[in-house]
Parts: C-alpha cells; sequence; structure tokens
C-alpha cells in the first residue's frame, strides 16, 4: 500500500534544488536520510530486507509537462489534465527496484493553488504519523519560521477517572475486559470470515487496486464543527463521524433505496503511539520515545448506523450513535490488542504477511478512513505559503476511500473512490447536505440532551 500527500502551494521556480539541499544535506538527522536511500532486497532465505543504495534524484522527482492553455485565465484545461495525472498516480505502483518514494512537483495552476505537490511514498517506510511528522520538518510557519508549528489540543479519555470510587473503577476495569475481548474477537472474525453486504459502496470487485480511481475534495468550516460539537455534547471526531456516516446513507439510499439499511462497516485505520502531537525527527529515533518511527498500526471496525426501523433517520442520531460507539472503542483495549498482533505477525512471518492480513481486512469492509491533524497557523515550504494540504492511501482494493485533514480553520475531506462505479459528483453532494443538515438541526437545540 502507498500513501500520497499532496500540497497546494505558489509557483515553486526553485522547489528541486531546496529539497534536497533540505533533506540530504542540511538535516543532520541521520535515520530519517536513510529513509530515501534504502531499497528492499530479497536475500537468498526469502526474506526482504533493506540495503543501502545510491540515490538518483531524476529517477524520483517527477516534473510533468502539460499542453498549455490558449486562455490564460481559465483553469479548467488544467484541472483536467492534474486530474488525469492524479489518477494515474494513485492507479501506479512504485518500482521495487530503487528506494520507495516519489516527488511529483505540478508547476502549472489549478482551481486550487498556483502549483501542487504530490509525495507518493510506499507504506514500508512509515505509518501516516511518521510521515507526515517527515513532511512537517519541511515546512516553516508563514507568520514566523523561527516559531514551531502548533496543533489542536487533545482532550483526555477519562478526565474524571482519577475522581471516582473504588467500586466503579473495578465495575469499568471488568467491563473494559470483557468488552475488550469481544471487540477484539470480533474484529479477528469480521476480518478473515465475514464480508460486508454488496452496495452502492461497495462492489466486491477483485483486483480493483489497479483500477482507475477519482480523487474527490470538500472542505468544512472547523468553526462550524465545532458549534456542532458544543451543541450536541459531543467530540469533533464524532461529528465527521456522524455526518460520514449520514452522507454514506444518503448515498446508498439515493443510489438503491434497497441497500439503505444493508450491513456496511467503515474501517478506521489508528496509530498506536501513546502520544498527544508530533514527535519531530530526531525525538522519533530515540530508543526511549514513544513516537519511533516506522509502523504502528491498528484498526476499528465500526458499522455503520442504519436507518430507524421506520425507515427515517434523524440526521442527529448518526452523530450520537457514532459518539457512543467511539466511546465505547476508547475504553476498550482491542485496539492495543490487534496492534500487538500485527506487530507479532511482524515478527514472526514478515510485512508481506502483515500486508495481506491488512489488505484482506480493508477488502471485507464498505469504506477505509483516515485521519490526521494538521497545524493551525499557515504553513510555507521554502517561503512559499501552502494553501491546503492533503493525503489518501492508494493501490486497496476498497471502492472508498476517505481520509481526513484539518489545517488552519479548515478541515478536509477528500474522497478517493472507483472510477465507473463511484458516483464521485453524488458522493460529494450527499457530504455536503449531511453536513448542512446537521449543522442546521444542531443549531435548532436549545440545550444539550442529558442522556447523551
Amino acid at each position: 500500500m502507498f500513501s500520497s500527500l499532496s500540497i497546494h502551494v505558489s509557483p515553486l521556480l526553485w522547489f528541486y534544488k531546496y529539497l534536497f539541499h533540505t533533506l540530504f544535506i542540511s538535516t543532520n538527522i541521520h535515520k530519517f536520510s536513510l529513509l530515501f536511500n534504502l531499497q528492499q532486497v530479497r536475500h537468498e532465505d526469502g526474506k526482504m530486507r533493506w540495503q543501502k543504495v545510491e540515490v538518483k534524484p531524476e529517477e524520483h522527482v517527477k516534473i510533468p509537462k502539460f499542453a498549455e492553455t490558449r486562455n490564460s485565465s481559465s483553469f479548467d484545461l488544467y484541472d483536467n489534465h492534474f486530474n488525469d495525472y492524479v489518477t494515474s498516480i494513485l492507479t501506479s505502483k512504485t518500482p521495487q527496484d530503487k528506494p520507495l518514494w516519489e516527488i511529483h512537483i505540478i508547476n502549472y495552476p489549478t482551481t486550487n493553488a498556483a502549483s501542487t505537490i504530490i509525495f507518493k511514498l510506499h507504506h514500508s517506510l512509515g505509518d501516516g504519523y511518521s510521515l507526515m511528522a517527515a513532511l512537517l520538518s519541511c515546512l516553516q510557519r508563514a507568520d514566523d519560521p523561527s516559531l514551531p508549528l502548533s496543533f489542536p489540543s487533545r482532550p483526555q479519555l477519562d478526565s474524571n477517572y482519577e475522581n471516582k470510587s473504588l467500586f466503579k473503577k473495578l465495575h469499568f476495569g471488568i467491563n473494559s475486559f470483557f468488552s475488550s475481548i469481544l471487540d477484539f474477537g470480533y474484529s479477528i472474525i469480521k476480518a478473515r470470515m465475514i464480508p460486508d453486504d454488496i452496495t452502492p459502496i461497495r462492489s466486491g470487485y477483485k483486483g480493483i487496486d489497479s483500477q482507475p480511481v477519482i480523487l474527490s475534495n470538500i472542505s468544512f468550516s472547523l468553526d462550524q464543527i465545532k458549534e456542532i460539537k458544543s451543541k450536541l455534547g459531543v467530540t469533533i471526531n464524532d461529528v465527521v463521524c456522524g455526518m460520514i456516516f449520514y452522507g454514506i446513507r444518503l448515498y446508498m439510499e439515493e443510489m438503491n433505496e434497497k441497500t439503505k439499511t444493508s450491513n456496511s462497516t467503515a474501517l478506521v485505520m489508528l496509530n498506536t503511539r501513546n502520544i498527544k502531537g508530533y514527535q519531530s525527527l530526531k525525538e522519533m529515533q530515540k530508543p526511549e520515545s514513544k513516537g519511533l518511527w516506522g509502523n504502528k498500526l491498528s484498526f476499528l471496525q465500526i458499522p455503520i448506523p442504519k436507518p430507524n426501523k421506520s425507515g427515517n433517520s434523524n440526521p442527529l442520531e448518526f452523530v450520537w450513535e457514532a459518539s457512543d460507539v467511539l466511546k465505547r472503542k476508547k475504553s476498550s483495549f482491542s485496539v492495543h490488542l490487534i496492534g500487538l498482533l500485527v506487530d507479532l505477525k511482524m515478527k514472526l512471518r514478515g510485512p508481506e504477511a502483515v500486508a495481506k492480513g491488512i489488505y484482506n481486512t480493508i477488502g471485507n469492509s464498505s469504506v477505509v478512513i483516515s485521519n490526521m491533524v494538521g497545524p493551525v497557523e499557515k504553513m510555507a515550504l521554502a517561503n512559499h505559503p501552502v494553501n491546503g494540504l492533503y493525503f489518501t492511501m492508494t493501490c486497496g482494493p476498497e471502492d472508498v476511500n476517505i481520509t481526513i485533514m484539518s489545517y488552519v480553520k479548515i478541515l478536509r475531506l477528500t474522497m478517493k473512490t472507483l472510477k465507473g462505479f463511484i458516483n464521485e459528483h453524488k458522493l460529494k453532494f450527499c457530504m455536503e447536505k449531511a453536513f448542512e443538515v446537521i449543522f442546521k438541526e444542531s443549531m435548532e437545540i436549545s440545550e444539550i440532551p442529558t442522556k447523551n
């Protein structure tokens, strides 16, 4: 599996020189540099191992040439070229005979930015946390480069736990233990034996990892999401998950009403590091660090809520149900048990077996969701302002992949969908409608319901 990070910036006239100066000369972090000059080679015992090789920049940095537009004020032609080029990147696999990364510098204006840089990085280099930390090390605050980037604070999972009585703590511990065992067992069985129903968001086709896909972006106001959060007494993650689930059910009903009550699961990809924010590359290399570089993966399997028995759906119920499920999952250790199982499988059977297991798990689900937290200040890359930042996963067996990235006061939802099967325009419309309806109805609530 691959990851793709995309940055919208102003024109990049000398970024090529800056990039390699930053990554290979300026940085004194040896391990970070090694990530870009290592190649996986199969040895005589059949196992894949990293081997240091010489990096040829011209093999990794791609600068495409598009046909010039007749009307310089029109971005339509460049948007079409850009979309086609991105599709080709998402469906092509990185050659295995060289270090597993590519950088695509698209120095043409689109409706979103003057230029775009795409980092295509193999997942074996690291998970989303590791790769995002590496990327952010190349960026600075636009207002004052001497200051570090800052990120939204994360609430404590249970700030009242220490104040609970011994009986309540014991009751919580017993419930958490049995909940963890049940969740862990269900996750293993679901991943191996119980695929989701065939619906408008899950085709069940084999070999779709190399089929054409389409990338769509939707931007939401973080301030509005925070208003919904306050009105409903939930978290930002609850609001976003509820909106996605409601939008998916709207789309399923639009495409085939019979499938609106089908069994569909969202696979939420997570990292298992017990940390509040990003660590620097230097800190991630320390043996005692909780944010060690690499893949620290786990996942949650969340059933997508269905309409009630009467067939009607209260949009706010999707948020509250998402909140209940996520709250219960947070008190469960199943995520960490799955993470330990993945680590054990990695040691005993190697990365290929782990990749195959995750691939099959994704294939049995209807939609894959992943999120990353971005900085609260505007960023710059070599003094070029960054207008937007988003990421996605490529070459997977899912029909719908949704990633969420916050940046300043915007939450960007990126959807990678299977071309020809998913109606990306209708799915985008349903997501926007879901957010609008949830925002409108939550603003009409005078007080938080006590049961939630």
